[in-house]
Order: structure tokens, then sequence, then C-alpha cells
């Protein structure tokens, strides 16, 4: 949103942001953050700006579950794929601190920077006025965050805008893109939510899900499309399936390899199997605050007969096979099927690296030195060469130009794939974000379980939060 904000203001367009309220004494950075885009700030005069920092919060529930009789048998490659401590840990492992610490650092200096160049601070100067926030109203005015302190009518008698509502603002806007069927045909590919094998489902009722058979196929159809000269994939996702992710990896490099090239754009996420998916990619677009990487596997199950135990529960079974039990939560791991994990976990993650190496050309060693589950950064990410550049559709959209030989004024019209589409598939996308997705995979059989034995709700696992962000 700043960068369509910078867009319009260089279009000569004046821009004015006003707000009754930055948080008050509850952090509101990001609307800050946001605000700084436009050529001015106005604040109610009873206003704060909530101009906070950022901190990250997670929940360990390994006490609770040592309470409940579930065991969490749970494993990873390697230290930093962090998705299953909160179920086997009490507090941060090192590797786990280490990574959260440089994602809010990485994404503070992006907020501190960009507050200080729109607003003509010095970086060290807008830190201070983080560390001795909520500013008030009219301290923020003295301070240079805010340049007016006045009431909503007060903006309108001034500026005498005429207000064009947002809905008939699209309309107007719909009507203008009717008209360029000429402009260069873009595929747009949506990619949103936990990955898993078949169909897609928008996050409307329900968590959004990125399935392999939707996006493949779009994919496909994108390729056979003459009209079609090359596709922007949209990833918001924190990973999930392996098969499904490579699927989709798979399509890419087929569009690729038919002429089509192809551009990710990253939104909040592209972890895990959100970055899989990406990698086979032409170019690789994410914004700075994008978490990107977490290139490892966790798996496992929690086995929950402690648990039917306390609730005077039996179990018994009869099977045929040596592992035909090994996905179940009444009993743990044999040997063989612990066994068997460790050859799984270590065949995915080093195909998983070995991909990122072919598709981002870059030296093995290098790969194993930046993935081990990590995640970063946007911004550090390029450094590391998983990311080609930063910004957003716009920036992709220019990749594009660049790849197909296009001149840099070549209207680019999109076209979404697949072509049919539910009527909730308009409404906003959000994948999960971080590694909460994967977590909630593995501990779903025993939060089923507590449901459907107490009537308890499943355990709800609260997302990794970037609070005040």
């Amino acid at each position: 949103m700043r960068d369509a904000i910078e867009d319009l203001r260089q279009a000569g367009k004046f821009a004015v942001a006003y707000a009754e309220t930055f948080g008050e004494i509850a952090g509101s950075t990001g609307a800050y953050y946001l605000a700084t885009a436009f050529d001015e700030i106005w604040l109610q005069p009873s206003g704060d700006v909530g101009l906070l920092g950022l901190a990250v919060e997670v929940d360990f529930f390994r006490g609770a579950l040592d309470k409940l009789g579930i065991d969490p048998q749970l494993d990873h490659r390697r230290e930093y794929k962090a998705a299953k401590n909160r179920l086997t840990e009490t507090k941060f492992t090192p590797a786990h601190r280490e990574a959260s610490e440089r994602i809010v650092v990485s994404l503070f200096d992006q907020i501190v920077t960009g507050i200080a160049e729109r607003r003509g601070l010095e970086p060290a100067r807008v830190r201070e006025l983080v560390d001795t926030g909520p500013v008030l109203g009219t301290e923020a005015v003295q301070a240079g965050l805010v340049d007016r302190l006045g009431y909503r009518d007060e903006i309108v008698e001034r500026f005498d805008p005429r207000l064009l509502a947002l809905p008939s603002y699209l309309k107007r806007s719909a009507r203008r893109a009717s008209r360029r069927r000429r402009a260069t045909g873009v595929a747009l590919i949506y990619g949103n939510g936990q990955i898993v094998s078949g169909p897609s489902r928008p996050g409307v009722l329900a968590r959004a899900v990125m399935g392999s058979d939707t996006v493949t196929s779009a994919f496909r159809a994108a390729v056979k499309d003459k009209r079609v000269k090359g596709i922007l994939f949209r990833v918001d996702s924190p990973g999930g399936e392996v098969v499904a992710s490579d699927a989709i990896r798979r399509a890419v490099a087929n569009a690729r390899e038919a002429g089509k090239p192809v551009v990710v754009s990253m939104s909040d996420v592209a972890g895990s199997g959100g970055y899989y998916v990406a990698m086979d990619a032409d170019r690789i677009v994410a914004h700075p605050a994008t978490i990107t990487g977490s290139i490892g596997v966790v798996s496992g199950k929690a086995v929950a007969a402690g648990l039917k135990a306390k609730l005077g529960i039996s179990h018994d079974e009869v099977h045929a096979g040596a592992h035909a039990l090994i996905s179940s939560v009444n009993t743990p791991y044999s040997r063989s099927e612990w066994d068997h994990l460790q050859r799984s976990l270590d065949r995915v993650y080093d195909e998983f690296v070995e991909k990122v190496a072919s598709g981002r050309a870059l030296e093995i060693e290098r790969v194993h030195e930046i993935a081990k589950g990590r995640i970063w950064s946007g911004a550090d990410a390029q450094a590391r060469g998983l990311v080609d550049e930063l910004g957003g559709y716009k920036v992709a959209i220019r990749a594009l130009r660049e790849l197909l030989d296009l001149p840099a004024d070549t209207e680019v019209r999109l076209v979404e794939f697949p072509r049919a589409r539910l009527w909730m598939a308009g409404l906003p996308r959000r994948g999960e974000r971080g590694e909460l997705a994967e977590l909630r995979a593995l501990v779903a059989p025993v939060t089923s379980l507590i449901h459907e034995l107490t009537g308890i709700g499943a355990l709800e696992m609260p997302e990794i939060r970037l609070h005040r962000w």
C-alpha cells in the first residue's frame, strides 16, 4: 500500500493521511508507517501516535501437553526449523531466538528508515521517539511526526475535496481497464494458504488452502493460452505438503520451458513449501518484510495414549504390516518407524537444498549455510540470493516486461487463472502466517480427539504475532 501511495504522489496527486489516533496507549506502528507515505499527516487533537516498535511473543504448549498426557514425537531438519518447538519446548531454543531476533531487527530497520526518509528525521531520532512512545498529539507535531492537529471536518473544509467513495472509484477503474484489450496479457495465478493436494479453497469461512490440482491446472491453462505472454505467480503461504509443493514447483518449471516466463511476487509469507513453489521461477520479488525461506522440514505426530488413560479410555487394536500404525495417535513410534521418519526427513531436506541450489544458481554449500529451516525477512533473503528484487506488483510486472523484452511503458493486462472462479474468491485472500499452519497440521489429530472426548474446543494455537506492526 505504501508503494501504491508513492506512485500516486509521483503522478502529481496530493495525498493526505488523517487519523483520529494512531493507537493511543496501544501500538500502531504499522498504521503510522503507512501514513508516512502521504504528503501530509493530520491527527485529531486528542489523538496519539502509538509508535512503539515491534515484539514477538510465542506461547509454548509443552507443559500443558505433559499435564494432558500428550507426547509430541516430532523431529525436524534443521535447528532453525521452529514449527515443532511450541509443542516440544518450554521456551526459545538458541536457534529459534536468534532467528526471531533477526526478523524483528530487520523489520524494525525497515520501519525506522522509511519513517526517517519521509519525515525528514535522522534514524537515531526516530529510534529515540520509539523508545519514549506513545507520543502525545502536540508532542508529535513538535517532533515532526505529524503535520497538523485537526478534525476531519477541518480537512474537508481546507481542501474542499470532491469525495469519491471506494466502490464508485473501483467501477470507474474497471471501465478503464476494460478498454485495455490490446495490452500484453499476463496470467495472474494466486497461491494462498497452506499447500495441500487437491483443489484450492479461498480463505472466507475457513483458512485459505493452496491446492496443487488447482494451481498446476492454472499454469497449464496459462501455457496453452496464446494470449498469455508471461505469468505472475502471487505467493502467500507458510508451506504444507511436500508432494503438493513439488507438483506446483514442477508446473512453474514447465511453464518456463514452454517459453512463458514466470515471476513470483511474494506477499506476507513464502516459507517452507511457500518458498519451494517459488524457487524455480525466472525472478522472485519479495517485500522487504516478507517472511521468506524456512528451507527445512518438520514431521511427526502427537501421541494421545496418556490423555486417554487419564480419561479412563482403554485402547486395543489389530493390524497387519509392521508399520500399519505409524500414523496412529494411540501408539508411539517403534524403533524402525522412527528410523523411517529420520530417513524421510533427510531425503526431503537434501532434495529441498539441492533444488534451491539449482533454481537459484547457488553453490550447494552456500544453500546449506542459509537453509537449516531458518526464516529471513525479504530484505535479508535478497542479500543471501534467495530473492532477486524487493517490491510488490509494480516491480514484478517490470521484471516480466524485461523478460519479455517489452518497452518499459508497455501496458500489461492481468488475467486471473483459473478463469472460472467461485463468488467467494473475490474476497480478500490471506494465507496463514509463519509456521503456524505446519504446527496445526501436526497437532490436528490430537486437538480433534480432545474436542471429541471433552467437548472442549480444539487446542487453538495463537499465531506467532509481530505485535504493533
